[in-house]
């Protein structure tokens, strides 16, 4: 088998069905537990750049006000705690849902229901983090000087972190310990740009339908991605459950128009809205994004 096979097969076996609230399968692709780990390294090294500008500023800071190194030392684990966690939450809360170290590997943070990405996934799966590595990190390395057990105390972390850095490569969709209880997932992100109209070289554009601005607000770049891939597919049963459901949430009558032309249509309507916010500097994500 060529390199070229595997990596298509490897690919096609990333493949995940994911259905949207407009019925559409999206087909995500997974990222894999190479590209999480280069983004996790990437994270890190992001981290321990800015853990060791801290500590030397906590140091000066705290060096002439005569306070005991246990306090200082206090300090100095909440600030690492808060740090780490917070540019995890923080990050992933974003528009793009996703850390630096994710970002540079075009992956991102979804939730597996197709829905919005909501601030307790994210806090519960960063959460699960902390218990997974970070915490029994800490207890391996500062147990060997406590002296008594101290040896067995690593050796019981070490297999700890083993066991849960483990459980990705025992289930299909590649979840870590986090992704189970939040209800997330971890998907390639290629950038997401405005396509040009695939209809252009084929159809002209539709003058009898009229859109409100609020109709046209109703989506944002996500679904009008959605939107050109249904047409593209060209799926009837699709199209009609797609149009249905467009048609009644912006409460537009379409009368007699064919499904096919009123999706053509509102995918024409809605980019032009959206190019045009690109061009006065506002770019709306999704449906979510408002009061941008």
């Amino acid at each position: 088998m060529s390199a070229t096979d595997f990596s298509q097969r490897a690919a096609l076996k990333a493949r995940r069905s994911l259905i949207t609230p407009e019925g559409v399968d999206l087909n995500l692709e997974l990222a894999s537990l190479g590209e999480r780990f280069t983004a996790l390294v990437i994270d890190l090294a992001i981290l321990l750049g800015v853990t060791i500008v801290f500590s030397v500023a906590a140091g000066f800071a705290l060096s002439g006000t005569g306070r005991s190194g246990e306090i200082v030392g206090v300090i100095w684990l909440l600030g690492l705690f808060f740090l780490r966690n917070g540019y995890f939450l923080l990050m992933e809360m974003s528009a793009r849902g996703a850390s630096f170290g994710k970002r540079a590997m075009k992956i991102r943070v979804a939730a597996r229901d197709g829905g919005r990405l909501q601030f307790p996934a994210v806090f519960a799966r960063n959460a699960l983090r902390e218990l997974e590595v970070f915490l029994p990190i800490g207890i391996a390395i500062g147990a060997p000087f406590q002296g008594g057990d101290g040896g067995w105390v690593s050796l019981l972390s070490v297999i700890w972190i083993g066991v849960f850095v483990s459980l990705p490569f025992f289930n299909r969709d590649k979840l870590r310990a986090g992704d189970l209880v939040a209800g997330t997932w971890v998907v390639k992100a290629p950038r997401q740009k405005i396509m040009r109209d695939m209809a252009d070289a084929g159809a002209a554009h539709r003058t009898d339908f009229a859109f409100t601005p609020t109709q046209l607000d109703a989506y944002g770049v996500k679904e009008l991605q959605v939107l050109e891939q249904v047409l593209r597919t060209g799926d009837r049963a699709t199209v009609r459950a797609v149009s249905d459901r467009i048609a009644t949430k912006i409460g537009y009558d379409r009368g007699s128009a064919a499904d096919i032309e009123f999706l053509r249509a509102y995918y024409h309507a809605i980019r032009e809205r959206l190019e045009s916010g690109l061009l006065m500097g506002r770019r709306r994500r999704d449906k979510f994004d408002i009061g941008r």
